[in-house]
């Protein structure tokens, strides 16, 4: 794993021919101001602020600064570190080596798509995940996106710490959140009949932070850009020991890993496009029915997924499963949305029957109706019917509120803290 390519043969500069002025390592001159010299030996992690001292090549010349991104003259990581205007970190591949002692340590997690090592990196904790590179990434894009993403900050995302590139796989370097993912809170596989989230404002309150999230990362409010997220689902949401808060991961892999193209987030016609060379990734359950047909990654993928995760909450169900019909002898297809629409076709009495039994029939029906019809509302065929994430974050919201209102009026305390440790 160490001796592969280097981290930045994956970033290709648009023209051999840049006339832009070079980042290269060698062409750096040594400061003589106060200022330069406590970093006359950088780390091999830099973390660059806005007050940063850069390269002398930038101030010799500070139009060609600004201009530098679209020449993309640089082709390595050292220029990237340099480029930054916020705080994120760009890893040297030696860190994370050593970090996962070759990746020879034990996986925090492993899917088709990914692994992840819970280790400690330059003296924190963090989660790093490996994804392959989808698709090239202009320089000029990489560098936007990272500053922007790394600059968010949200008390439901977990924030992305860096990244480091090696070959086709890039490295996403997360903070470390204990807790556990939301599955496991729902359907503990050790003792079914048990929940940490057995009150009806605990669900509440995760589906208010998940709404909250979302709608954050659609819109990065403050930051004049929005993201798509494209791995929205039970998993991906860590409930945080203690307060019970809901965080969710992966914040910025779609961006980084190319999966979202400028052309697909602008793209307003959907139709299959290079099908016979086309690879969809995706968890079955949470895949809009436009996404499995194009593979194009919109927001409103996220806004279906945003749903089917909203309906496991009520239910307690999964988003899918597949049930042997012991008189035909094949399987049953058994969707978390088509008995949330067979719920609410039912009224209150249906959705009362559907909720998950061990809340005990201690939540407000009516709420309790409305946040299905919501997750109903974003799990829509038409994309072009369902919200956006702002509306179904004020919707979610309002409907918190409303159940903590309920709560007080009856007795019930909303503040409880416990720990979600396995029993």
């Amino acid at each position: 794993m160490c001796r592969s390519k280097k981290s930045t043969d994956v970033i290709r500069p648009r023209s051999s021919n840049s006339k832009g002025p070079s980042f290269s390592p060698s062409s750096r001159k040594p400061k003589t101001s106060k200022s330069s010299s406590s970093l006359s030996q950088p780390s091999s992690s830099t973390s660059i602020t806005n007050n940063s001292v850069l390269s002398s090549g930038y101030f010799d010349n500070n139009s060609s600064y600004y201009n530098s991104f679209s020449t993309q003259a640089s082709k390595n990581l050292s220029s990237i570190r340099d480029s930054l205007p916020e705080n994120p970190h760009i890893y040297d591949f030696s860190d994370i080596c050593s970090a996962t002692n070759n990746f020879r340590s034990n996986r925090f997690s492993s899917s088709s798509a990914s692994s992840s090592w819970l280790c400690n990196l330059q003296g924190k904790q963090v989660v790093i995940f490996q994804r392959k590179m989808r698709r090239p990434i202009e320089l000029a894009d990489l560098i936007h996106k990272l500053s922007v993403i790394c600059r968010s900050h949200h008390s439901s995302l977990i924030k992305l710490l860096g990244v480091s590139l090696s070959g086709n796989y890039v490295y996403l370097v997360y903070e470390y959140v204990h807790g556990v993912n939301l599955r496991d809170c729902l359907r503990n596989p050790k003792n079914p009949s048990f929940t940490v989230l057995s009150s009806w404002i605990s669900r509440m309150q995760i589906a208010a932070d998940i709404a909250s999230g979302l709608d954050y990362i659609h819109h990065c409010s403050g930051l004049e850009t929005s993201f798509t997220h494209n791995h929205i689902k039970i998993t991906s949401i860590i409930v945080a020991e203690g307060s019970l808060m809901a965080k969710i991961c992966h914040f910025g892999t779609a961006e980084l890993c190319g999966e979202v193209t400028k052309d697909e987030e602008s793209s307003k016609t959907l139709g299959r496009s290079k099908s016979k060379v086309m690879k969809i990734e995706g968890t079955r359950g949470y895949m809009a029915p436009e996404l499995q047909f194009t593979g194009l990654v919109t927001q409103k993928c996220d806004v279906y997924a945003f749903g089917v995760v909203i309906l496991e909450l009520l239910s307690g169900k999964e988003a899918l499963k597949f049930l042997v019909d012991e008189e035909s002898g094949g399987y049953q297809r058994v969707s978390v949305i088509d008995t949330a629409r067979e719920a609410a076709a039912g009224g209150s009495a249906g959705v009362r029957t559907w909720i998950d039994r061990r809340l005990k029939d201690s939540f407000p029906v009516d709420v309790a109706e409305k946040m299905v019809l919501v997750a109903l509302e974003c799990v829509e065929e038409d994309p072009k019917k369902r919200p956006d994430m702002d509306k179904v974050a004020g919707q979610v919201s309002k409907l918190y509120l409303e159940s903590k209102n309920w709560a007080d009026n009856i007795g019930l305390p909303t503040d409880i803290s416990v720990s979600i440790a396995p029993r």
